[in-house]
């Protein structure tokens, strides 16, 4: 179960490092709606995530001119929640239309994308050819980067012309390509980080683990696992 006021209390403090140190008290209807995301069982690391996105458009605006309230990052922080929810296979809880029992209601189908699969083939070799080059993986994994990137060469090439079943084949490449990466690293993780990060997903998807069958349960630890080694390493989202 979420401890709500201190859910409250660390994303008053995250907001507060945010806005370079200027306190904005959560308080009033602004604590109402931060408690509203802890109900919701929102992770205060995917909170955090979607405050940090809309700083990131507010930054791109120029020169800040105030510090930024909780409020104004709440449609950010529910998309957030939602690309998380797809990742790990969680559904939302809410109260029927007749106000009865809370029922479980399937993560919303994301929309489809607009950029063709070539693109996106593109742009996931180029970031795993930026991290090879970089330290940001310390050189440990530079063997399972350029297997993946040997595998999705192919891919790349098939996708332009891709139709049907070919389609759904290099779709299905693409997703083997990024589970084998994602295990790769983890595998080469030290155990205490392993354990960490193992911690880390039980605490995301505590607010559900109660509405959860067992095998439902370890699937979505093992998906909210990979979304942190992901995030951690800075690897490219491969589903498309």
């Amino acid at each position: 179960m979420i401890d709500r006021e201190a859910y409250c209390r660390e994303i008053e403090a995250f907001l507060c490092r945010k806005n370079d140190g200027h306190l904005i008290r959560i308080v009033g209807p602004a604590f109402e709606r931060v408690m509203g995301w802890a109900d919701q069982g929102i992770p205060v690391r995917v909170a955090e995530a979607g405050i940090d996105r809309y700083f990131q458009r507010y930054y791109r605006k120029g020169p800040r001119r105030r510090p930024v309230r909780v409020e104004f990052c709440e449609a950010d922080v529910l998309d957030a929640f939602d690309e998380w929810r797809r990742a790990v296979g969680v559904s939302v809880v809410a109260a029927d239309p007749e106000g009865g029992p809370m029922v479980e209601e399937p993560a919303a189908v994301p929309a489809r994308p607009r950029r063709s699969l070539k693109s996106h083939l593109d742009s996931v070799m180029a970031r795993l050819t930026v991290l090879r080059g970089s330290d940001k993986l310390r050189g440990a994994h530079d063997e399972a980067l350029d297997r993946a990137i040997r595998a999705l060469e192919p891919l790349r090439q098939a996708a332009a012309q891709a139709r049907g079943n070919e389609r759904q084949a290099v779709l299905d490449g693409l997703e083997a390509v990024g589970v084998e990466l994602v295990r790769a690293i983890t595998e080469a993780a030290p155990e205490a980080e392993r354990a960490r990060l193992a911690a880390e997903a039980a605490r995301e998807l505590e607010p559900f683990r109660a509405r959860m069958p067992a095998d439902a349960y370890r699937e979505a630890t093992n998906a909210a696992v990979a979304r942190l080694v992901r995030q951690q390493y800075g690897l490219p989202e491969f589903s498309f």
